[in-house]
């Protein structure tokens, strides 16, 4: 089983990232399941979510304490919380940045890729909600879900011109991190 957490801000489509990573591996015919834990509900607070992954049925039901996977999506966060708590050593961190992962300061034995998925959504969808780039990001770095199951939940998610942006965005993002 892979866990992911993912750190973000009210608003800014956290919860809604773990449900379309918990979508697109039903679509690859694993389980899975997606949950948000919300401390203070308001508009900009941080934000935690999580999506698990697995080839088997999925028991547990608790927060995940030590994913294989963080996703970052507002940088600010570094500073605030404490994003590599509990990450494997062997694991992946991926943070909405346009700084070097050097540059970023993580303490943390697990890999840390940087995307600029600000810039990038601005530039295809037009406003600066990164969570679909992220997951792009996320396919393209991890392989734990395909790029095309990421494309159908997010088509599903947001029909019309919204979802062809999105997709759009997705596939910048997968190739950049697929590299």
């Amino acid at each position: 089983m892979k866990e992911i957490r993912i750190h973000g801000r009210g608003g800014q489509g956290s919860v809604t990232a773990a449900e379309l990573i918990a979508v697109a591996a039903f679509e690859d015919g694993k389980w899975s399941q997606a949950f948000p834990y919300f401390g203070t509900e308001r508009r900009g607070a941080p934000v935690t979510a999580f999506a698990r992954i697995s080839d088997k049925k999925i028991r547990v039901r608790s927060q995940i304490y030590e994913p294989d996977y963080v996703i970052v999506q507002d940088p600010s966060l570094l500073s605030v919380v404490d994003v590599a708590s509990g990450i494997r050593e062997d694991g992946l961190l991926i943070v909405n940045s346009e700084k070097d992962p050097s540059e970023l300061k993580i303490n943390t034995r697990a890999k840390v890729k940087a995307i600029d998925a600000t810039t990038l959504a601005i530039s295809i969808i037009g406003v600066p909600i990164v969570n679909t780039a992220l997951l792009g990001a996320f396919a393209g770095a991890t392989g734990q879900i395909r790029l095309e199951s990421v494309n159908k939940a997010i088509k599903d998610r947001f029909p019309g011109k919204v979802g062809e942006k999105n997709v759009e965005a997705v596939k910048k993002a997968y190739e950049l991190m697929s590299r």
